[in-house]
């Protein structure tokens, strides 16, 4: 190596070693100071933007503009589910791909998805809207943007740890093998992801349904935006109070679902399943009627053999091309001690290039931070200390009730996600009923909650039901994200595994029936800490950070309800921060939106960061 490589390797060593080792400190304030720069920028794009007018459309909740609706709804969450797609596979692949960008782009996913709903929304919408002044496309693009911020973040980190978890035996193969990184995505670290892609999708289109009635219907100071599709539909129905109206919503909600089940994510998950590690038996595979009536149709098969298979495979030889002289067998490639000198030096000034171009981007970035941050903290210090004591106290609240819904969630989602996973018969039959009720908005079913709560725990307890519909509702937003991972971790573990843990614990049973049921359990809890629970823990760990995020973003919608033309709210951040949103006092909804996300960075950061390392260095498949 040359004067120059050697000064160049030992700068970038010294600067990852600064930023990703010694500093956990700074890179800490760097977060909150990005998190308070992100949220003045939206206060301010917000304040600016107020005083252009919109004119609000009409909601009809006759039935017969139901099909008008739900077109309409489901073309704005396929417009953001692809938006979310295609961000998910490009960032987490950079993240992947470059280790000195990862820590900081995983970090700035921390921030955006702790940052609630309430708090993109009003300088999104109103901002768009100053973009397109007095036309729909403007709260029609906003509420695309709103929908993508409620589905990328799960995806982005669930294909990351996918990606971290490959085993390093396909990566060496690769390497010794010399295959382009073009190739390489689209035949080992895209299939990889798949089966954790497929089932992150699911719950993701289902959490933009949750927020569906939020985004197409709500209130900024004295005015209301709304647009035409099925949560602005059920949002008027709930607030009328009229049963019937929402039941008919409801249940176009569902047949939207069960048609999208058995046409887009049944075939999805069967095809999937050629994906995971090792090559279990074709009878626990998951069927698809329509994926079985396309592979067996002679005129899908003639095409892709006339026309593509020939496009993926001149497709995937993009890259090669740029690695063909990569291909050439070792022993006839030139010496290092030939290489021409200059152009060694002239790789090395490009390296350093790199270099400065990095230090240059940190250092504008920090810049940037740092310039909005402290008019942030200016706009923040404003803030009387009165509404900082009841902000910590709410905040002090919600995160009981967060906590709360998470040990439900995992109560039941674990076993029963493992169990969806491992019996693909089972996960045929109730797979489809675990979608529907996932894509239901909660708020939708509020009605219903409350109506059954109203005698129940008035004449119990004498507490108000909005305490107890509020964790039902912030329950119903977080057991999703778990279920759906468990199910995929469930089905990313070989079959060989089970096979040999089953050949292994094949022991002599006992004549007794209570000696033979208590050796069943022994082996049944060795099963799941030996094999089950290392498998699923990476998947685990993913559901359970977005589960968090969501609870957060769930207590906004739940612990602040219209119904009946009345504001039922209980104590709590989330109660504060839509509250603060309806009635345009933005300085508030800064301020509960910095102690939101702070807390969300704050969990990440000393929770679930270590818990993430820990499924990368110690629970990878191989």
């Amino acid at each position: 190596a040359t004067p120059t490589q050697e000064y160049t390797t030992a700068m970038q060593s010294r600067l990852s070693a600064v930023l990703l080792s010694g500093h956990a400190k700074l890179t800490d304030l760097l977060i909150f100071a990005t998190l308070i720069a992100l949220l003045t920028l939206l206060a301010f794009i917000t304040s600016t933007g107020f005083v252009v007018p919109y004119a609000a459309i009409q909601i009809h909740t006759s039935l017969s503009y139901l099909p008008l609706y739900a077109l309409q709804s489901i073309g704005r969450v396929f417009a953001a589910y692809i938006l979310s797609l295609l961000f998910s596979l490009g960032y987490a692949y950079v993240a992947y791909r470059v280790p000195f960008a990862a820590s900081v782009m995983m970090l700035v996913i921390d921030v955006l998805q702790s940052v609630p709903l309430f708090a993109f929304l009003p300088a999104v919408v109103l901002g768009l809207i100053a973009l397109f002044p007095g036309a729909r496309i403007g709260v029609e693009l906003a509420a695309v943007f709103l929908l993508f911020t409620s589905m990328a973040w799960n995806m982005v980190l669930g294909f990351y740890q996918s990606l971290t978890t490959i085993p390093k035996e396909l990566n060496e193969a690769a390497d010794i093998f010399r295959i382009s990184r073009w190739r390489r995505f689209f035949v080992i670290e895209l299939p990889a992801g798949i089966v954790g892609l497929v089932w992150n999708s699911i719950i993701s289109v289902a959490g933009g349904w949750f927020f569906l009635i939020s985004i197409e219907s709500f209130e900024l100071g004295d005015r209301d935006f709304r647009l035409p599709g099925l949560g602005s539909f059920l949002a008027y129905a709930a607030q009328a109070g009229n049963m019937q109206t929402l039941t008919a919503g409801v249940l176009t909600v569902i047949a939207v679902i069960v048609l999208t089940d058995f046409f887009v994510w049944g075939p999805l998950i069967a095809w999937s399943d050629r994906y995971k590690y090792g090559s279990g038996s074709s009878q626990r595979a998951p069927q698809s009627p329509v994926l079985s009536m396309l592979n067996r149709s002679s005129t899908v098969r003639r095409f892709r053999q006339k026309y593509l298979d020939g496009m993926v495979e001149k497709f995937l030889s993009l890259g090669d091309e740029r690695n063909s002289q990569a291909a050439i067998p070792a022993a006839q490639l030139k010496t290092e001690s030939s290489v021409p000198k200059s152009k060694d030096k002239k790789a090395s000034i490009i390296a350093l290039v790199f270099t400065i171009l990095r230090i240059a981007l940190i250092a504008g970035f920090v810049c940037a931070v740092g310039f909005a941050s402290y008019h942030g903290l200016v706009l923040l210090a404003g803030v009387p200390k009165a509404t900082w004591i009841l902000l910590l106290k709410g905040a002090a609240l919600t995160f009981g009730r967060v906590v709360l819904a998470l040990t439900l969630s995992l109560l039941w989602a674990v076993p029963v996600g493992v169990a969806i996973g491992r019996n693909p018969v089972l996960g045929a039959k109730v797979q489809p009923l675990v979608q529907i009720a996932a894509s239901v908005p909660a708020t939708a079913l509020f009605p219903f909650i409350l109506v059954g709560l109203q005698t129940l725990v008035q004449s119990a307890a004498g507490a108000p039901p909005i305490n107890i519909a509020s964790i039902a509702l912030m329950t119903l937003g977080t057991m999703w994200y778990v279920l759906f991972n468990v199910i995929a971790g469930a089905q990313s573990i070989p079959n060989e595994l089970f096979e040999v843990q089953a050949i292994y614990s094949d022991r002599k049973r006992s004549s007794s029936w209570l000696v033979a049921r208590w050796q069943g359990l022994v082996q049944a809890i060795r099963r799941w800490r030996t094999l089950i629970l290392p498998g699923i823990f990476p998947y685990l760990v993913t559901g359970v950070v977005a589960a968090v995020g969501g609870a957060w973003n769930a207590s906004i919608v739940s612990e602040y309800v219209m119904h009946r033309g009345e504001v039922l709210s209980t104590e709590g951040l989330g109660a504060i921060v839509a509250g603060a949103a309806a009635s345009g006092d933005y300085m508030v909804l800064l301020a509960a939106t910095v102690v939101m996300s702070g807390m969300v960075v704050l969990t990440n950061r000393i929770v679930w960061a270590p818990l993430y390392r820990m499924a990368e260095e110690r629970y990878r498949l191989m």
